[in-house]
């Protein structure tokens, strides 16, 4: 009798010390997940997705188009400098046809124009290289929109959310949960996290563009002044 009586004490304090801990580790929380955070930002999730998708697209299109831009044949110049020495134009012409490039555009133009005025040569080949620069810069200016307009979408969302916590909140009445109004604003606050992300990674992303645009613009410059150069030099 003495060992059961026993037994039955041993096993009602194990239940109570397991009662206990599970009081104190409190109730499991829901983890949080990417899919879940972005199904509770509500419909502005939609527009800021779109936006992202958008400049992911124009910034992986843009930076291989700017890179074959950049892309320049070996001795192109240097054969261009000989077959104008030599009087071999339609050799160079020919050259320039075969280089899908931009510098090559710009110098067979110049090419066309030789036994005009310097000037006018000059004017042609900047024009040119002006029509390349816009070229490249396509949907560059949609870059930047987004990356403005991500995080102000964002902002409305968190708005819209407030709105809609306190709103809730003045339906309950006197019967105010801490959970509605915690709830409500944390899911608010993801639009602006969101909004804010994909703003940041299309800034940056803007400014990689820009910068290597700039570059071909530098390159541009410089082979142009050179081509003017080879004009000068048999008259020399």
């Amino acid at each position: 009798m003495l060992i059961s009586f026993l037994m039955q004490v041993q096993n009602g304090a194990q239940i109570e010390l397991a009662d206990t801990l599970a009081q104190a580790m409190g109730p499991e929380h829901e983890t949080l997940s990417f899919w879940s955070l972005a199904l509770r930002g509500g419909v502005v999730m939609i527009p800021l997705a779109i936006l992202s998708l958008v400049a992911i697209y124009i910034f992986i299109e843009r930076y291989f188009a700017i890179s074959r831009a950049s892309n320049e044949e070996t001795n192109f110049m240097n054969n261009i400098r000989d077959f104008i020495h030599n009087g071999r134009i339609d050799s160079a012409r020919s050259l320039c046809r075969n280089n899908q490039s931009p510098i090559a555009r710009m110098i067979a133009k110049g090419i066309v124009r030789i036994g005009r005025p310097l000037g006018d040569i000059n004017a042609a080949i900047e024009n040119v290289g002006k029509l390349e620069i816009a070229k490249l810069e396509k949907n560059i200016a949609v870059l930047a929109t987004v990356a403005g307009a991500a995080p102000m979408l964002g902002f409305l969302g968190t708005v819209m959310g407030m709105v809609r916590a306190f709103y809730n909140m003045s339906i309950a009445g006197p019967n105010i949960d801490i959970s509605l109004l915690a709830g409500g604003i944390y899911e608010a606050m993801i639009t602006t996290i969101t909004g804010l992300t994909v703003g940041i990674i299309a800034y940056i992303c803007y400014n990689i563009l820009v910068t290597r645009i700039e570059k071909v613009v530098f390159m541009l410059e410089a082979r142009a002044t050179e081509f003017m150069d080879l004009l000068h030099e048999p008259a020399s």
